[in-house]
């Protein structure tokens, strides 16, 4: 085993443990440890990103199903508007991107190249909202759910899910807080189920265009993954939620200038 497949599967554990932790952000590290660790074609990254994201999900999940932290009725309310859409992306959006899109007149940029820096714009405005967001906000039971809004941030969380391989959940928990009106430590657990639904099934869909898969990569990957949101559960009665989404936001923050630069400037 070569070093880099060494630091890319004991990165793996940290995918794990940030799911574990805030409910998200599993792509966020997987799709850059896949491309630039284990040096995965970024294409076929984000597709990875999508089985081993919801694989951890669905472990997840489970684990707060049964502290009673799912509400399955807004499982299916956001979850079936985002899985169908995430499922449409990978299979018929993504597979005809032209491999060269030209953007402004002889500028020309590679798809795998758009991929990676619409992805690190994402993860920029994710890590500005995790550094700046204020605490929970007080939710109130009577208030009355706007369903067009949240079937709409459905199908918008998925159609950016599918297109960047990404879980989804930076997205999903906003909308569970303020548009569904779900209680924080709830809204981790319903979002765990939603992405490692729409991740499932995202991945099926790229399973129709792409037969060639590394399947002992993505199990090893998958696996230590798996372990990390084991350690992220536990470690998640110990530290402060509010400041680890800051330091994790500083952090995504790095990375996403860092592959803007990368791929812009020094591919």
């Amino acid at each position: 085993m070569e070093i880099n497949e060494i630091v890319g599967y004991v990165l793996a554990i940290f995918v794990g443990i940030t799911l574990g932790l805030i409910g998200s952000g599993g792509s966020i590290l997987s799709v850059p440890i896949l491309v630039y660790v284990l040096h995965v074609e970024p294409v076929i990254a984000t597709g990875y990103s999508l089985f081993i994201v919801g694989s951890t999900a669905m472990i997840g999940g489970i684990q707060k199903a049964k502290q009673k932290l799912v509400d399955f009725k807004k499982v299916l309310l956001l979850g079936i508007p985002t899985l169908i859409t995430v499922f449409l992306t990978r299979r018929f959006i993504v597979p005809r991107l032209s491999n060269t899109i030209h953007i402004i007149n002889d500028f020309e940029i590679t798809k795998a190249t758009l991929l990676m820096i619409v992805f690190a714009i994402v993860m920029i405005i994710v890590s500005l909202k995790m550094i700046f967001s204020k605490s929970e906000v007080e939710i109130k039971e009577s208030s009355e759910l706007n369903y067009f809004r949240i079937i709409f941030q459905g199908i918008f969380i998925g159609l950016l899910a599918g297109f960047v391989g990404a879980g989804g959940g930076f997205l999903i928990i906003p909308t569970l807080i303020f548009f569904a009106k779900t209680p924080m430590k709830i809204a981790v657990g319903t979002s765990l189920f939603i992405v490692a639904i729409q991740s499932l099934v995202g991945f099926v869909g790229d399973l129709q265009v792409n037969s060639v898969i590394d399947w002992n990569l993505l199990f090893i990957f998958t696996a230590l993954s798996i372990l990390g949101i084991f350690i992220g559960n536990y470690l998640s009665k110990k530290i402060n939620g509010n400041k680890l989404k800051t330091i994790f936001g500083v952090f995504v923050l790095f990375i996403g200038f860092y592959i803007i630069i990368k791929e812009l400037l020094l591919s």
